[in-house]
């Protein structure tokens, strides 16, 4: 990794389902990133239940019932705050749904979505918008626009940083648990910049040994 490489400015793209566990340890590593290297995320919505719409009958029925209900409730308001009071509400409403979905273990919750809002200031009245599919036009123009530069074969999260020519190059992940801090956050984007750096750089993979570790 070049001096030039560490040290120039750039936005990292995250596209994220506030329900995923995974999307969210990695969020919170993308939080420390942008502290300890020059780099701003900016933050898109993605879903689960729309990126499984096409293989729901292949579902357990547990996950597929998830899929087909509760799934779509958090991510319709966060798209739906996106729309009524714009990109910059995105990432602390995350923080809110998330920090009491997965940390506080309320899960998508009626309750957890108007708390977050509460939490981060935003009408209350957004949560009406769980049961609506009002946005579900632009939730899925911003979920295809992730898929679109990773490809269908992934999950949550979606990360798209600058290649080598200046092009957007994605990835689904990393995937990992706790979220890195410090210099152990740094090095993992070091990391990230340098495959995709390499044009062929595909996929590097193991399976996973334990599960989400929330701080």
């Amino acid at each position: 990794m070049s001096e030039q490489q560490t040290q120039e400015r750039v936005t990292a793209d995250f596209w994220f389902d506030p329900m995923c566990p995974w999307a969210w340890m990695t969020s919170r590593w993308m939080l420390e990133v942008e502290k300890v290297r020059p780099v701003d995320v900016r933050w898109h919505v993605m879903s689960l239940a729309v990126l499984n719409e096409p293989k729901l009958d292949e579902l357990p029925e547990h996950y597929r019932e998830t899929m087909a209900g509760p799934a779509w409730g958090p991510v319709r308001v966060v798209i739906a705050a996106r729309e009524l009071h714009g990109d910059e509400v995105l990432g602390k409403l995350y923080t809110a749904l998330g920090t009491r979905i997965h940390n506080g273990g309320e899960g998508p919750t009626h309750d957890a979505i108007v708390g977050a809002l509460e939490d981060v200031r935003l009408p209350l009245s957004l949560a009406d918008y769980a049961e609506k599919d009002t946005y579900d036009t632009a939730l899925r123009a911003s979920h295809k626009e992730g898929i679109d530069l990773v490809g269908q074969d992934v999950g949550t999260p979606v990360i798209a940083v600058p290649g080598p020519t200046g092009e957007r190059v994605a990835f689904f992940g990393p995937v990992v648990t706790p979220a890195p801090k410090g210099e152990e956050a740094a090095r993992l984007w070091d990391g990230t910049l340098a495959v995709a750096s390499v044009p062929g750089f595909f996929e590097l993979k193991r399976t996973r040994t334990q599960g989400p570790i929330f701080d």
